[in-house]
């Protein structure tokens, strides 16, 4: 059911003063779509899965009960990542395989790589 041009004007005018009082939470809203915060997830979901990896690696012969600690974060991301990925279907694949050719693999993670550096960056280096 099509909206009446009453109801079409109020609905601009809502949009126009959402954009005036607050342009960057719009702008935020706008840009973010299912496909990218699926992907977002399931890029955490898969970097939670490689910590999960080396520390069952590193642990397992050492203390068991880390290593099932390990094995636990490793099923949970696992799930994560598969349920993202469904999330995102066909469309989202296509998106996120754009991004990867456009940007070049190791631009994939953007910012993460940058802010996961600065915090594990040590204070007393030169």
């Amino acid at each position: 059911m099509p909206l009446s041009e009453d109801e079409q004007r109020i609905l601009h005018e809502i949009e126009r003063s959402f954009y005036e009082h607050d342009p960057a939470f719009a702008k935020g809203v706008s840009e973010t779509t299912l496909y990218r915060h699926a992907g977002r997830s399931a890029k955490w979901a898969f970097l939670g899965l490689m910590a999960g990896f080396v520390l069952l690696i590193v642990s397992f012969a050492s203390n068991r009960f880390i290593g099932f600690f390990a094995f636990l974060l490793m099923l949970v991301c696992a799930l994560s990542l598969e349920r993202n990925f469904r999330k995102m279907g066909k469309a989202g694949w296509a998106e996120l395989s754009q991004t990867v050719r456009e940007r070049g693999f190791p631009n994939v993670l953007g910012d993460t790589r940058d802010k996961l550096g600065k915090r594990f960056k040590r204070d007393d280096q030169p």
